[in-house]
């Protein structure tokens, strides 16, 4: 691959320095794994490895005294407010553990509104007084720090010069060790983090208020049917499904577009993309399958439960996905998955890339974020079971979220609204910008029934009869499954398949908690008024249908079971009247509204200045990450582009001058230099065009947002088209930048 069209990559990455550097690469991460003992050569069994690294419920079981371990259980399955005298004992046996595991520092680890994780590592070693030295790490230390507030966005929350922030223990999601590729073993304690007023400054303060909010409300459901006997909370479920790319990591050093924004700005489309469809699932590479096997055995010792591996629909397109977990636990989980996906791929010289849309003309990637609801008795509220049409309490909430979805759909899209994942939405790969839901032939039907006034039956699936006596019967699911549809019903649960690949879970299900939990506030409060107190079984179910009748006839509009890729969809869409918000510019004011505002305050989820800081804060990000782009796109042309198709324009007239000295025909030879001089000068007016879009600058962000998406995207758009038409008429050897054709296919 590497020297394949003539490129003479620095550090001889011809074709076979290309396979020396993986031999080496390979090596060399089993030579390590075999020294931290972490990989299969280490002859370690994973029920040996799982949760190794993690201060679980288990170890705490351990090490703490009984009592103790009582009242933080308390405070993390039920949500019991925490007990400020256990944190010195918690605090002594997380020491304890950390250091017998090679531990030095500790860290709060949180997600400030960056989208990434922050950490800042203090060292639990003291002098003794004596000459020597001690651990110490208290219980002051595990519930707070003191980071620097000013260093991370805050949407006008605080001024610059308002430097002071505090972390806050999250006891909820377990604390956890980090090791580095050189040995460097860190004790992570997750930790929310706000301001020194207490506004939210992070993902996970608003998650947590949202999770109480919804459980808050679902327990009234739950009181009114009668099966809140022993339940005491609802917690969400979620289990997101990601999915990335990998290249050589030569490759991406050799692309500035890659290594500064994640995603190539130039490049034609290969002979072979995924045409052919033999990409998805199909045999894993041999270097990939040991990565993902590496990258599996890490999140094991983090107790991430993983289950899933496998290639995606476009070449060197992969997918990781766990099993559900607790929202909470799920979204710092999946934080980690992602930190790991990038470390562990270096070590086989691969290059992680988590981009929506890192290459044009195939696949992008998102997040499907597998949603749903459950009791801490562990019962799932999204389970239909088997007679689905008599499980009223299921059909309460399944049309409890329906309404939330169609009153609020602008909310979830402005939740997954990034630079990023614009390029993602929409296309044909991925769910349209406009939030509908699937349900399925099966609950379609009982929502049909419910609308015209009762139950009586529930679509089953039978079974699939292969056609040979030697294969089996198998079991045929109530309905098919619509990859095209934002919002799917997924057997027992709710796939939001338009969150993007690089973004924190915790945003949107944030969002998604908070619209359902008031779906669910305005559905019991009318259940209540109707039948009362002390109802008997007949009046709750009379009240129910009556009720959910009329909110089907009022929200059915959201419910969509055909292709959403089709414009029939757009324009069907447009005459329902529901939302389609095509780019994050249209999407993110939503968040300055009124309604958006109120919501959130009604449920104590954030506060109206929170609120509006989240619209400041991405709209700036996206006005950045889009400048950045169009920045590198100007340098790639003028010190990459410009001077290798000026090198080959020179072969060209070299050609014709040498065949009028031969007296030999040269129009050919004429005819491409003069198509090839006439797309250099389109090239040269395209560029300069964009040079003068991004010198404008509006001081209003909002303003500014508009005239990046009117002139600045557009101008990006022309330029790249130029250049990847240069790209297929210029001398192999004399571009500069590996091409796709290159990059997408490992071996």
């Amino acid at each position: 691959m590497g020297g394949s069209n003539g490129h003479s990559y620095t550090g001889g990455f011809g074709a076979n320095g290309l396979h020396a550097m993986r031999d080496q690469a390979i090596a060399a991460t089993a030579d390590w794994n075999v020294n931290r003992g972490v990989h299969m050569s280490a002859a370690k069994r994973l029920d040996t490895l799982y949760g190794a690294d993690v201060f679980s419920e288990r170890v705490m079981r351990q090490r703490l005294p009984k009592d103790v371990f009582k009242r933080l259980m308390e405070t993390i399955k039920k949500g019991a407010k925490l007990d400020g005298e256990l944190a010195d004992v918690v605090a002594a046996a997380m020491k304890d553990w950390a250091i017998e595991n090679g531990a030095t520092h500790y860290t709060h680890w949180f997600q400030p509104l960056t989208g990434l994780t922050a950490e800042k590592h203090d060292s639990m070693v003291v002098p003794d007084g004596h000459g020597g030295m001690l651990f110490e790490f208290s219980g002051s230390a595990l519930v707070q720090g003191e980071p620097d507030a000013s260093s991370f966005p805050s949407g006008g929350l605080r001024a610059t010069f308002e430097a002071r922030g505090y972390t806050a223990w999250d006891p909820t999601s377990p604390a956890f060790l980090t090791r580095s590729d050189s040995g460097v073993v860190t004790l992570c304690i997750p930790t929310a983090f706000v301001s020194w007023n207490g506004e939210a400054l992070d993902k996970k303060t608003p998650l947590l208020r949202s999770i109480d909010a919804l459980s808050q409300q679902a327990m009234r459901i739950l009181k009114i049917f009668g099966t809140d006997k022993g339940v005491t909370r609802v917690n969400t479920t979620l289990g997101p499904e990601q999915e990335y790319f990998l290249i050589d990591r030569q490759f991406y050093f050799k692309r500035p577009d890659l290594l500064v924004c994640d995603r190539t700005l130039f490049g034609a489309r290969p002979p072979k993309g995924q045409q052919l469809e033999d990409h998805y699932f199909g045999a894993i590479p041999a270097r990939v399958l040991a990565f993902m096997d590496e990258v599996e055995r890490e999140l094991y010792r983090l107790g991430v439960p993983v289950k899933t591996r496998h290639n995606e629909v476009a070449p060197a397109q992969y997918e990781i996905a766990p099993i559900f977990e607790q929202a909470n636990v799920a979204c710092d989980h999946q934080m980690l998955v992602m930190e790991t996906l990038k470390r562990v791929a270096v070590r086989y010289g691969l290059q992680c890339i988590l981009h929506e849309k890192p290459f044009a003309g195939i696949n992008g990637s998102g997040k499907h974020n597998n949603w749903s609801m459950s009791t801490d008795t562990g019962v799932n509220l999204l389970d239909p079971r088997a007679e689905t049409h008599s499980n009223m309490q299921f059909l309460t909430f399944l049309c409890c979220v329906i309404r939330a979805v169609d009153l609020n759909a602008d909310l979830l899209r402005a939740s997954i609204a990034s630079a990023s994942n614009d390029h993602r939405l929409g296309a044909n790969e991925a769910p349209p910008a406009i939030i509908s839901i699937f349900l399925g032939d099966m609950l379609t039907d009982i929502i049909e029934q419910l609308e015209k006034g009762g139950t009586k039956r529930t679509i089953k699936g039978g079974t699939i009869d292969l056609g040979s006596r030697m294969l089996p019967l198998i079991p045929r699911d109530s309905g098919d499954r619509n990859r095209t549809s934002p919002f799917a019903f997924t057997g027992n649960k709710f796939e939001f398949r338009a969150v993007g690949s690089t973004q924190s879970s915790a945003w949107p299900n944030t969002v998604l908690n908070t619209i359902v939990a008031e779906s669910i506030d305005h559905v019991a409060t009318q259940l209540e008024k109707t039948i009362g107190k002390n109802p008997s079984e007949a009046k709750v179910l009379a009240a129910v249908g009556a009720l959910l009748k009329k909110l089907i006839k009022q929200h059915k509009r959201v419910l969509f079971s055909g292709d959403g890729y089709t414009e029939e969809w757009h324009k069907e869409a447009a005459k329902r009247g529901l939302p389609n918000f095509k780019d994050t510019v249209e999407a993110l004011p939503v968040l300055k509204s009124k309604k958006a505002q109120d919501i959130f305050r009604k449920y104590k989820v954030m506060t109206p200045p929170e609120t509006t800081s989240r619209a400041a804060i991405f709209i700036e990000k996206f006005n950045k990450q889009v400048s950045i782009e169009a920045d590198t796109m100007i340098q790639m042309c003028r010190t990459q582009i410009m001077p290798s198709v000026i090198q080959h324009q020179k072969r060209l007239a070299e050609t014709v001058a040498a065949a009028n000295a031969a007296n030999t025909d040269a129009d050919v030879a004429r005819e491409e230099l003069d198509r090839y001089a006439e797309m250099i000068r389109e090239l040269r007016t395209k560029l300069e065009k964009l040079e003068h879009a991004v010198e404008h600058h509006d001081a209003d962000m909002w303003a500014h947002a508009k005239h990046i998406k009117q002139a600045v995207r557009p101008a990006m758009g022309e330029l790249r088209e130029i250049v990847d038409e240069l790209e297929g008429v210029t001398s192999a050897d004399l571009w500069p930048l590996p091409t796709y054709r290159e990059m997408l296919f490992i071996r």
